[in-house]
């Protein structure tokens, strides 16, 4: 967005003011009145509109401004429509049950917590969405938590890092593809490069949960009913490996997202069609509408129903309004205004970094809202990393380590809302168990001011 140039620039005062203020308005509407973050952001968008017109700026511009700023995110929004095929056309090929069924076959050891957390990321990996993840197998793994006496505050912890590194690394996030996106950056580099900070928090969150876990797991009847459940569906079959490694091929011979996303979206409904899953008619229409699973288990009908075009129009919107009231941010000066006050310091690598971590992190904690983290901070420090000789790729690793992640650890969040209904656990419980949440900033923050992992230009 740094073509979109205003004639003059506002003073930092006043557009520090009306900045916050949109983030009041923002926060107020989804933590106080809890409506979807579109309708304050498209309130946003219509008092930047009345600012621009007092400060007489044509409306010409502004609509340009709007215009531009959302079409910075078409290629996520294409990348979106592929990841909702993608999800309906693995659900019928069996390969996202299968990758569950395989996940639950690692329970039954004695290190519950570390088990919750393996599985829950495996999961989130397979589904790309931590919601889905949370709100079903996290659900299980609470459920056997209370039955068992273990600490409920640990297991929300271990569920939520779980979830939200599958959220992270999976190429079918839609998160992962928005960070990857907005400052252009090739989908599986940007998460090949992500490995650096998300493998040793794995590592670390894992090692942190196997110590706090039990000794032994007494009762996981619930998992082996949700296990034996999905078995029951007749989803999981040989073939259903396949979809995967077309994906892995395909990454591993560095085709672009589109590509492998909708190669892999063609094989997998192949299969399912040929398997007689679905008649044709319903099976491609589930590229639009989803799969729906209708089982006799409730939790596996909740597991296996998503995807599909449709699904995606909610995060599509809110990437669209969020964007264009981006664009005005650019086109108005107030951006640019704010920017202007501190370049002077943003000049090396861990000033640079270290500024986007908080920036991202600043965002969440302010509107609770993980798009806009990673939509404004991307847009607003492109400039600064070429000037910093720092490849965009260590930009949008920033946006995942410090906005993705933080946003599950503000109570007041969007995610943080949810997760607390869903585990039924509040954020300040399990907030200090969220280990692998917590790290990514850290580590991010570290190889920033020691300049390790960086990638030049």
């Amino acid at each position: 967005m740094f073509h979109l140039s205003p004639k003059r620039l506002p003073g930092a005062g006043e557009s520090t003011v009306l900045l916050l203020l949109i983030m009041a308005i923002v926060s107020f509407f989804i933590i106080e009145l809890e409506t979807v973050p579109h309708i304050p952001i498209f309130l946003g968008i219509l008092i930047m509109t009345a600012y621009g017109l007092l400060k007489k700026i044509p409306f010409s511009s502004l609509q340009s401004g709007m215009i531009q700023g959302a079409q910075t995110g078409l290629g996520a929004v294409l990348l979106f429509f592929l990841i909702g095929i993608l999800i309906s056309s693995w659900m019928a090929s069996g390969t996202i049950p299968v990758l569950m069924y395989t996940a639950f076959m690692l329970t039954g050891g004695p290190w519950f917590y570390a088990l919750t957390f393996t599985i829950t990321s495996v999961t989130g990996l397979a589904l790309g969405s931590s919601f889905t993840t949370a709100a079903t197998v996290g659900a299980a793994f609470m459920g056997v938590a209370a039955s068992a006496d273990f600490s409920i505050a640990v297991t929300a912890g271990a569920i939520v890092s779980g979830a939200f590194f599958g959220d992270k690394m999976s190429p079918l996030s839609d998160t992962t593809n928005l960070s990857s996106t907005v400052v252009d950056v090739d989908l599986f580099e940007h998460i090949k490069n992500m490995s650096w900070t998300t493998i040793p928090a794995f590592v670390l969150s894992f090692i942190g949960f196997a110590i706090l876990s039990p000794s032994a797991l007494e009762n996981s009847d619930e998992l082996i009913s949700l296990q034996q459940e999905l078995a029951a569906t007749h989803l999981i079959h040989w073939s259903s490996w396949l979809p995967l490694l077309v994906l892995a091929g395909l990454t591993l011979s560095k085709r672009s997202a589109f590509l492998s996303l909708a190669v892999t979206s063609v094989t997998a409904t192949v299969i399912a069609g040929v398997r007689g899953v679905l008649p044709w008619t319903d099976l491609w229409n589930t590229w639009f509408n989803g799969f729906t699973g209708d089982y006799d288990h409730e939790m596996v009908n909740e597991l296996l129903s998503s995807g599909g075009m449709n699904g995606m129009l909610f995060t599509i919107a809110l990437v669209i309004l969020a964007l264009s009231l981006g664009g005005l941010f650019f086109v108005t000066g107030i951006i640019p205004s704010i920017l202007a006050r501190v370049q002077h310091a943003l000049t090396s690598a861990r000033s640079v970094i270290l500024s986007t971590a908080l920036t991202a992190i600043g965002i969440n904690i302010a509107i609770g809202e993980q798009y806009l983290s990673i939509l404004l901070t991307g847009e607003a420090y492109q400039e600064f990393y070429e000037k910093a000789k720092l490849a965009r790729k260590n930009l949008s690793r920033t946006l995942e380590d410090a906005g993705t992640v933080i946003n599950p650890l503000v109570p007041w969040s969007v995610c943080g809302v949810f997760l607390t209904d869903v585990l039924e656990v509040s954020v300040i419980s399990y907030l200090p168990f969220a280990f692998f949440c917590l790290l990514c900033p850290l580590l991010t923050i570290l190889y920033g001011l020691t300049g390790k992992t960086l990638t030049k230009l």
